[in-house]
């Protein structure tokens, strides 16, 4: 069965609902009918910039929808009307703009064809998004502590002592010079002993500093995404050949 969708502009949202209350006693399904206001279309996020914007009113009403319409469409939103949509079969798209016209007829109305166009299948596609996030992944610690080793080196020490050398002599000559005191003589000895001292000296540094480095790694996981089979039955359910 073909069905048409019937768009109808009021200049207010009393005279719109008036215009639903008559379709719905003429046993038309109120799932089957709408009505965009300006409260409604805030609800769901619309701007003001977009209200006379084709785009908009073709995701609402249907593709077939102009330009010029559009206008019309956002114009009467903006001032407080409303627009009624009513989905029905195409055969009684007339008399439901005779009842529509009954309440101030519109300045605008169009008309979508629709073949059973309530049936959409929609098709889902996953999208693999990969982020980045930064972990520890572990710790240099650098520690400073002393050690000792055992060392030597070479030192020549000089000493001095007293040295007592007795020879034997016969020279008459001294004889003379005898002195029969008492006489004391005292030399000095002397030695070298090492001392120790220490210097400090810097014989190395040591530099603490991150360097970074980047690689590439591929991730691998599934997506999933849906298809459609279509398959043409004849009356009795079985499949038509190609």
């Amino acid at each position: 069965m073909n069905f048409e969708k019937i768009v109808s502009v009021y200049d207010s949202v009393p005279l719109a609902e008036k215009a639903v209350s008559t379709l719905k006693a003429a046993g038309y399904k109120t799932d089957d009918i709408s009505v965009v206001s300006k409260n409604t279309l805030a609800s769901v996020g619309a701007r003001d910039v977009e209200l006379r914007e084709a785009g908009l009113w073709r995701r609402l009403f249907g593709t077939n929808i102009l330009d010029h319409e559009a206008g019309i469409y956002g114009r009467t939103i903006q001032s407080g009307g409303a627009i009624l949509s009513v989905r029905v079969p195409q055969s009684e798209a007339a008399r439901v703009m005779e009842l529509l016209d009954t309440h101030n007829p519109p300045a605008s109305r169009t008309m979508a064809s629709m073949a059973d166009a309530s049936d959409v299948i929609r098709l889902a596609e996953e999208q693999l998004n990969v982020g980045k996030r930064l972990v520890q992944d572990g710790k240099t610690r650098i520690r400073r502590f002393v050690i000792e080793k055992p060392v030597e080196a070479s030192v020549t020490l000089h000493e001095e002592h007293a040295e007592v050398l007795r020879r034997a002599i016969a020279n008459p000559e001294f004889i003379s010079d005898v002195d029969w005191t008492d006489k004391t003589i005292e030399v000095n000895e002397s030695v070298e002993r090492p001392v120790i001292s220490k210097s400090v000296r810097i014989i190395e540094e040591v530099v603490i500093r991150k360097a970074g480095t980047d690689h590439t790694e591929t991730v691998r996981d599934k997506v999933r995404r849906q298809q459609v089979d279509v398959e043409r039955l004849d009356v009795e359910g079985k499949k038509r050949a190609a």
